[in-house]
């Protein structure tokens, strides 16, 4: 059987984050994927300029027409948009029988908003109880925390604080701390820390999509959580170290990387 996963996120036209960088990092990891289109934008590497939120009906529409035809084994969401949306996301993610890692996404790259700001509430409230895993960065843990977060102490102390809001495994994401980038994963009550070197480079265009779709095809081929965390924080690095140069903004990262090999027994 072909591993499937579902992303329901944002267009990025550009190609380098949302769902278009979610499918391309599915089928990198031998994963046949689907969307669920939440928002439009219109963006490049260099600014976003336009945010259309899509209809919750037709969110709704679109993820009973995929899950009810070909189920997916994982799924992730992404830029979700405004409250009605997460709304009718959580009431058919509260019946998945599959994984569903949600990367909270609040703004962009370049600083535009994608989602409003009454809809955080709704998020908590509403989707985190229905996730296997969310993924924040430093600024998401501490909204969603509501504490500064400006280390690996305070990450670990975010994590729990986010699994207390429903959540059974939280992922925050230390990559604009100084110093190497860690990532601290809180599963099953563990505290798991994950080390890179810093890249310094302009071409990171997109890599919390990356590192959660990542995550997402290693576990719609069964991988464990701790195990499918490990390969796609090596998957995004070098992805990262090794950019494809293009654009003349934050650029996009390397999506033809290699992944790690799955523990499944897919020999990539």
């Amino acid at each position: 059987m072909t591993a499937v996963a579902l992303t329901i996120a944002g267009s990025d036209p550009s190609g380098g984050a949302g769902l278009q960088a979610d499918l391309k990092t599915f089928h990198q990891h031998g994963v046949y994927g689907m969307s669920v289109v939440t928002l439009l934008t219109v963006q490049n590497t260099q600014t976003v300029s336009q945010v259309h939120i899509q209809a919750p009906a037709l969110v709704r529409d679109q993820l009973d027409a995929v899950w009810s035809d070909i189920p997916p084994a994982a799924a992730k969401t992404g830029a979700l948009g405004n409250a009605a949306v997460i709304e009718v996301i959580a009431q058919r993610a509260a019946g998945f029988n599959f994984p569903l890692v949600i990367d909270p996404v609040m703004i962009s790259k370049h600083g535009a908003r994608l989602i409003e700001e009454q809809a955080t509430e709704v998020l908590i409230r509403q989707l985190l109880p229905c996730a296997t895993l969310i993924t924040p960065n430093l600024h998401e843990a501490a909204a969603l925390s509501n504490r500064s977060v400006d280390g690996l102490a305070a990450m670990a102390e975010a994590a729990r604080a986010i699994a207390d809001l429903g959540v059974r495994n939280v992922l925050v994401k230390g990559g604009h701390l100084q110093g190497d980038a860690v990532d601290v994963l809180l599963a099953d009550g563990h505290i798991f820390p994950f080390h890179s070197p810093r890249l310094t480079t302009p071409h990171t265009h997109g890599t919390g999509c990356v590192y959660s779709a990542a995550i997402t095809a290693r576990l719609a081929h069964g991988e464990t959580l701790v195990d499918a965390v490990r390969a796609a924080k090596q998957f995004v690095t070098d992805a990262i170290r090794t950019p494809p140069g293009l654009g003349r903004g934050w650029g996009p990262t390397n999506l033809f990387a290699t992944p790690p090999g799955l523990g499944s027994g897919l020999d990539l």
